[in-house]
């Protein structure tokens, strides 16, 4: 660590107080208060800090310490928060006054070097880049270094207190990795026992149980469990089966609905400011692809901490065997699942398409399948008489297996246009006509 203090920094050997800017953060955790969490940090750091020196700059931010350093100190969550520190920037705004050669600081001081950087890449990055620009990162509870330039040409003493803070980053960094992972573990057993987290999802309800722990339970903590809504379950079962059996979309499922809003309620967001007050199509879709409704207990379909993004459902923590009473048999949600998949891009509404090209309407439209690739064939027309059609592109569709090698080619309409219907599709449209 090499601090070039020149001849326009203020010393202590100058009699006046060496400048110095504070860095805080706490994290966006429920349990814990910025407003108190900051100024406790600010205290020590002043206690820390010898006569001579002088806090002149407050920066601080509100977010996690594991983020990218890239997109650390640009949110705004100290802004919600009454916290008594007047703040000059976060995390960014510091290091960008660090290169100025007018900054107002020749030291960095901070409670604890985990509060620079909870990864010790982006804490030691941090570090290297004061570093660079002549300003020396202080920690309230380290060892106080020599603050001003030993006499004599003899360098500081710094390999005691470089090899103490990498074993505080590191030690820093190995605690919330198993504490990340101890959380994971805890959330998958809970999961496997049955015992559900958040809000219960729409057609059923919480039914709270005396937490195990007899400490949370003096809190007033429970547990719950799903138990099915008298009048929502029966609604879940029914839209189910309006996929299943007769393949409509989503929005025509929620226009049937909200014609008997009365027996079939609509949906509650957690934000009751947000309730449309009927269904929508993007409502009766979250139920399709809920998995909870066959009764096993599913967790982690959505990362949380990345804005709520659907994750892959090979990530999905399920519980070993079911746990509440089902709204839906397997057979019925492994039904509506491939729907959606055979479904894409059709539409459940009478009338012509709204494409430009359209000039008719097919009654089999998306009931009918290919026996070779089991793709939803096409409706097409030809010299005024309407059949189903399959052409699929070859070469984006080979590696779904060998029947393309048995498939017809396109050269022609009815000598080579596969219009076979399989089996499945005419039960499909044999329960569609009867519904």
């Amino acid at each position: 660590m090499n601090f070039p203090w020149n001849d326009t920094d203020v010393t202590a050997s100058s009699g006046v107080p060496l400048a110095v800017a504070w860095l805080g953060r706490t994290s966006t955790d429920d349990r814990q208060d910025p407003t108190l969490s900051l100024p406790r940090q600010l205290t020590a750091a002043r206690n820390a800090l010898p006569g001579e020196c002088l806090i002149v700059a407050h920066f601080y931010d509100v977010e996690s310490g594991r983020m990218d350093l890239d997109a650390r100190g640009r949110g705004q969550a100290h802004e919600l928060l009454d916290i008594p520190i007047a703040r000059d920037g976060g995390i960014q705004d510091l290091l960008a006054e660090a290169e100025r050669p007018d900054r107002r600081f020749a030291a960095v001081i901070c409670e604890s070097v985990e509060r620079v950087a909870r990864r010790t890449y982006f804490g030691t990055k941090i570090e290297y880049e004061l570093e660079q620009a002549g300003v020396m990162l202080l920690a309230a509870d380290e060892p106080m270094p020599q603050l001003t330039p030993p006499r004599g040409g003899r360098a500081r003493k710094l390999a005691t207190p470089v090899l103490t803070r990498r074993v505080k980053q590191a030690v820093a960094e190995w605690y919330v990795l198993q504490m990340l992972e101890l959380s994971w573990d805890a959330f998958c057993e809970h999961t496997e026992q049955g015992w559900n987290v958040g809000k219960p999802c729409y057609g059923y309800r919480a039914k709270k149980v005396p937490h195990p722990v007899a400490a949370k339970l003096a809190e007033g903590r429970s547990k719950s469990r799903l138990v099915p809504h008298p009048v929502e379950g029966p609604t879940v079962t029914h839209i189910f089966m309006l996929r299943a059996v007769q393949r409509l979309g989503y929005d025509a499922i929620a226009d049937r609905l909200n014609l008997e809003s009365g027996k079939h309620p609509p949906p509650t967001p957690a934000d009751p400011r947000r309730a449309l007050g009927r269904w929508s199509g993007s409502a009766v879709r979250e139920i399709l692809k809920n998995p909870k409704y066959t009764g096993y207990m599913v967790w982690n379909r959505r990362a949380t901490k990345q804005g709520g993004k659907n994750n892959p459902p090979s990530e999905w923590i399920w519980s070993p065997r079911p746990t509440h009473e089902p709204l839906v048999t397997e057979e019925v949600f492994q039904a509506v699942t491939s729907t959606s998949r055979s479904r894409r891009g059709s539409r459940s509404t009478a009338g012509i398409s709204n494409h430009p090209q359209a000039a008719r309407v097919y009654v089999l439209r998306s009931y009918i399948f290919c026996d070779f690739c089991e793709r939803r064939m096409y409706g097409k027309s030809r010299m005024g008489i309407p059949y189903y059609a399959c052409e699929p592109d070859m070469r984006s569709q080979k590696d779904r297996g060998d029947w393309h090698a048995r498939h017809p080619g396109a050269c022609g309409y009815e000598r080579t246009t596969c219009s076979i219907l399989s089996t499945s599709s005419s039960r499909n449209i044999s329960s569609a006509r009867s519904g």
